[in-house]
């Protein structure tokens, strides 16, 4: 009769649920499982060997390991939009209905037609790529690229939007502790019994690392009761935060460290309002790495078959999920700690063929366990190749006399030692050491703050695990001012540890892998040896060995002791290659969050937005902010008469405008005049209070950042103004002088755009408006309120500003108001003035009156252009410093022929400017060595009757009155305009003055 639960699922035992069956597919075939299985797991348990196809040759592979440093079990997970690839099997936790494929293979994976590229393997070596697509040139196109792009990736993305969410969240600890092994549940318990603030970060579904997957005991409990009882405690410490499913994957400056939580992965669908993900960034006093370590495989003939498998993740096949991998095995190996595969194997009653152990001489009560079980040991023999189709049935060993034998297994255990799993550890730039007492690189200085621990350190036992966990939490909780209680280190039975380096086994005829992924064999480093490719970091780039998906954490070590044997060298001299973020990958839409598709720049309305609306207004995007753009009236079809109209009768009568979304910056503080001064060309420490200057703000570089204007409303306070786009990127600026340049300087910031709803009121009748609206709360006379004046005040028992500033020309005035009144100004304003003949007008309108005034924006200030090209080289004072003020001194942007602002208007009155047409002087060929500059802003002047507009033009100011061409080749124009001074209403400024 046929296992329900699989042929090779075990009758009692592991952590899994048998309570409860789940259904799952792979490849379309309907398998069932139980929860707690990771679908590697529920595979093997129903005897699923074949998962993938390996990168390059298309060779079958299946499972190799039990956790995320799987190189070869990557599959594609559910449908349509949700379809994810290149995920690994071992650590999907199995839910019901889950729907896996396998990928890299066509039409099927037990017939794949990309196999045959291994047979023509000896044309695809190390480099293969170097020497094949340099010739013939004309090939690269039409050949060589396509058949790349056709051949590069795994798996598929679903090229649909992803229909899940994603959150970001950030967290603050004393202590963060990664990994809950032994180790790790042992320096969260010593810190969080001390009152320290704990988080505890796990990559499994379970806590407990290898305490679950191993026959061990502690304090004569068994490992995984141990761990049940120690998270148990944790949990109800109130200091101490559990995060499961959740990978810690960088290291970053400043105690900072990202991690990615999992939240609904194990879901079908997540739960109503449950993220997908959650990026967790996490700043913490000190960490401890608990990362435990990874073992590392054997390089021989054939070691890539699929039932050749890590031993450690056979014993956690065993222990954990109650899957026996195979039904006869072998286990071949270097070290001591592989032969307890053999035994728990024994102890499950699957049939030990041999343990094959490389060393000649093995220790006498490893020997004397394996007689008893009656398991057969051949000491110094080495596995020399495999066979088999789609799964292993033969190994081929030599043994220590030199002969060679034959053993009928379909599951092959190998382990050559442990590599200590100190990524984190590296990833500020802190290089490992080679220990030649554990075979393997240990963490040499570790980052800032962090203790590296247990196996990750290179402690391999577990009484040593659990001894530093508590060392590495108590000393963390003392260092941070915390009493911690002495703790005694559970007793764990004595482990054996010995170990024999072995990287890779000779004299085979089949390929010996040493990067599964990207299927980099032994010849591709002797290979790259021989070419001369011998640093760890060209011998990666050369043969592609840990450039895969697991970032070499199986393969690494073997090819660099690979590359040290063949150079003559120790491996500590051969070093290894920098380990970098992300420890495991992460899926982009976590590090976006809420923060794609609309919600990427989430769209802001003003507190006047719904008042806008009903005024008929067409909105249009400026910056983050949603904008009216004009106000149709009844009859007008064709948004240039409304344009004109709103132009006009600002100009004539009285218009207003909502300039809420321009940025505003409080600065205060004793220093605010010194900051200003710093941070702007002109001079604010002079301003006096109750006054408005303009101000213009470069980069370091010398290339002017933005403009705006500095109001003082007292000695010690002054609130700065910006343009929309540029407010995030000026408050930045000014956060980094602050912090940075001058953390000694007595100033604050505060970005309060968002906290002031403020209306522009220009025009001749203006004042006569704002005199009703305010019925005697503040005096607007010329007198109280002169030109560029400013003042506080309380208007209908609300605080309000007011600004006495132009952008149009005209006599302007600007009222701020808090921002939860704003929609109630906007409607007193328009009452106000109806008596006035008071409009409405748009940004359109107000891009035509700035460029009737020649007032430069964000067309002129575009990232290339300096003070000196703008017309504002005089507002660079000579009597301070200044950000940009040395750089903006150099030749080349002190040019005699820089293009410089100008005005243009068509010789042809009647012909339309087009923004973006180039200069070219009359009869010269459109070519770039003719450029002169080019059109920045175009508007139809309402007021001129006709098109102006403003340019950069080399030599510009010395040209008014010369024609140039204005060429526009993408619109078929090219037209002869007239070079006039910038400002083309009221150069005389009477209208300003009022």
């Amino acid at each position: 009769m046929v296992n329900p639960a699989g042929p090779h699922r075990l009758a009692t035992g592991g952590q899994i649920d048998r309570t409860t069956r789940l259904r799952f597919f792979f490849d379309g075939v309907s398998y069932s499982g139980f929860p707690g299985d990771t679908l590697a797991a529920a595979l093997l348990a129903n005897g699923v060997r074949l998962v993938g196809r390996s990168f390059k040759y298309h060779r079958p592979r299946g499972i190799l390991t039990a956790g995320s440093e799987e190189p070869n079990a990557l599959v594609e997970l559910r449908r349509n939009a949700r379809r994810e690839p290149n995920t690994r099997a071992t650590t999907i936790e199995l839910f019901d209905w889950l729907e896996a494929r396998s990928q890299n293979r066509w039409p099927s994976l037990k017939v794949d037609v990309g196999a045959l590229s291994s047979v023509l393997s000896p044309l695809f070596v190390a480099g293969f790529y170097y020497k094949t697509f340099m010739w013939p040139a004309s090939f690269w196109e039409k050949v060589y690229e396509p058949a790349i792009r056709r051949a590069a990736g795994l798996g598929r993305a679903s090229g649909e939007a992803d229909p899940d969410g994603y959150e970001k969240t950030h967290a603050f600890c004393d202590l963060l502790v990664v990994g809950s092994g032994a180790a790790g549940l042992a320096a969260a318990l010593a810190a969080g019994r001390a009152g320290a603030r704990v988080i505890l970060c796990e990559e499994d579904f379970v806590f407990g690392g290898r305490l679950n997957a191993d026959t061990c005991e502690v304090d004569s409990l068994a490992g995984a009761t141990w761990a049940e009882q120690a998270v148990a405690e944790l949990q109800a410490l109130s200091n101490v935060r559990m995060l499961l499913r959740t990978t810690v994957f960088g290291v970053y400056d400043g105690g900072t460290y990202g991690a990615v939580e999992r939240v609904s992965d194990h879901l079908l669908v997540p739960a109503p309002h449950q993220p997908r993900q959650r990026l967790w960034k996490i700043v913490a006093r000190r960490s401890v790495l608990a990362a435990g370590a990874i073992e590392r495989p054997i390089v021989f003939g054939g070691n890539d078959r699929p039932g050749v498998m890590l031993a450690s993740a056979v014993r956690t096949y065993l222990n954990r999920f109650a899957v026996a991998p195979g039904r006869r095995a072998a286990v071949f190996a270097s070290c001591d700690d592989a032969w307890s595969t053999a035994f728990d194997l024994a102890r499950h009653r699957i049939e030990v063929a041999a343990i094959l152990d490389a060393r000649p001489q093995v220790d006498r009560a490893l020997a004397d366990r394996a007689k008893e079980l009656g398991i057969a040991v051949i000491a110094g023999a080495q596995v020399i190749d495999t066979r088999g189709g789609h799964e292993l049935k033969t190994i081929v060993f030599r043994n220590g006399s030199n002969r060679t034998g034959e053993l009928e297994v379909d599951l092959l255990a190998v382990s050559g030692g442990w590599n200590a799993n100190l990524a984190l550890a590296t990833h500020l730039g802190n290089r490992p050491e080679w220990s030649d007492k554990v075979a393997s690189f240990i963490p040499g200085k570790a980052p800032p703050g962090m203790a590296v621990v247990g196996a990750a350190a290179g402690h391999f036992t577990l009484s040593s695990a659990l001894r530093d966990g508590i060392m590495a939490g108590t000393q963390a909780a003392e260092t941070m001012g915390f009493a911690a209680k002495a703790m005694a280190v559970p007793q764990a039975h004595e482990e054996f540890d010995g170990v024999t380096p072995l990287s890779h086994v000779a004299a085979s005829r089949s390929k010996s892998f040493v990067d599964f992924q990207n299927d980099v064999t032994s010849d591709d480093v002797a290979l790259a040896a021989r070419e001369g490719f011998r640093s760890v970091e060209l011998l990666k780039r050369y043969t592609t060995l840990g450039m895969a998906t697991d970032q070499g954490k199986t393969s690494n070590l073997n090819g660099h002791a690979m590359m040290a044997e063949l150079t003559g060298k120790a491996i500590s001299d051969v070093g290894t290659t920098m380990l970098r973020p992300p420890y495991t990958p992460v899926a982009i839409a976590a590090f976006a969050g809420h923060h794609r598709g609309k919600e990427f720049r989430p769209t802001r309305l003003t507190a006047g937005h719904g008042w806008a609306n009903e005024s008929g207004a067409t909105f249009v995007e400026a910056g983050q902010w949603l904008r009216a753009q004009w106000f149709a009236q009844p009859g007008e079809t064709d948004w240039l008469a409304t344009v004109s109209r709103e132009v006009r009768e600002t100009r004539e009568r009285v218009g207003v405008c909502d300039v809420s979304t321009l940025g505003k910056i409080d600065v205060q503080g004793s220093d605010a005049g010194v900051f200003l001064d710093r941070v702007y060309a002109n001079t604010f420490s002079t301003l006096p209070v109750g006054k408005v200057r303009y101000g213009l703000m470069l980069r370091e570089d010398g290339i002017v950042m933005d403009d705006g204007t500095s109001a003082r409303f007292a000695p010690d306070h002054y609130m700065m103004s910006t343009t929309t786009a540029n407010a995030s990127k000026v408050m930045q600026h000014l956060e980094h002088a602050r912090q940075v340049l001058w953390p000694e300087l007595d100033v604050q910031l505060a970005s309060v755009t968002e906290q002031w709803s403020q209306y522009s009121i220009a025009g001749p009748r203006s004042r006569n408006l704002l005199a009703r609206l305010l019925c005697g709360a503040y005096d607007v006379s010329d007198a109280t309120l002169p030109y560029l004046g400013c003042a506080e005040f309380t208007w209908r028992g609300v605080s309000a500003r007011i600004y006495r500033v132009s952008f149009s020309g005209e006599l302007a005035y600007e009222l701020a108001v808090p921002a939860t009144f704003g929609d109630a100004a906007i409607r007193a304003i328009m009452d106000a003035g109806a008596g006035y003949g008071a409009v409405p007008y748009g940004t359109e309108a107000l891009g035509v009156m700035r460029i009737e005034k020649g007032h430069v924006a964000g067309n002129e200030l575009n990232g290339t252009t300096t003070a000196a090209d703008l017309g504002l080289g005089r507002m660079m004072s000579q009597k301070k410093d200044f950000i940009g003020r040395v750089l903006a001194q150099r030749p080349g942007l002190t040019a005699a022929d820089r293009p410089a602002l100008v005005g243009i208007r068509p010789v042809d009155r009647g012909e339309r400017l087009r923004a973006g047409a180039h200069f070219l002087a009359p009869g010269a060929a459109a070519t770039m060595k003719h450029d002169e500059g080019y059109v920045t802003s175009v508007a139809f002047s309402p007021m001129l009757g006709h098109w102006i507009g403003l340019g950069l033009l080399k030599h510009g100011p010395s040209r008014y009155g010369q024609h140039v061409r204005a060429y526009d080749p993408v619109r078929n124009g090219d037209i002869l305009v007239e070079v006039v001074p910038p400002v083309f209403l009221d150069p005389e400024g009477k209208n300003l003055h009022g």
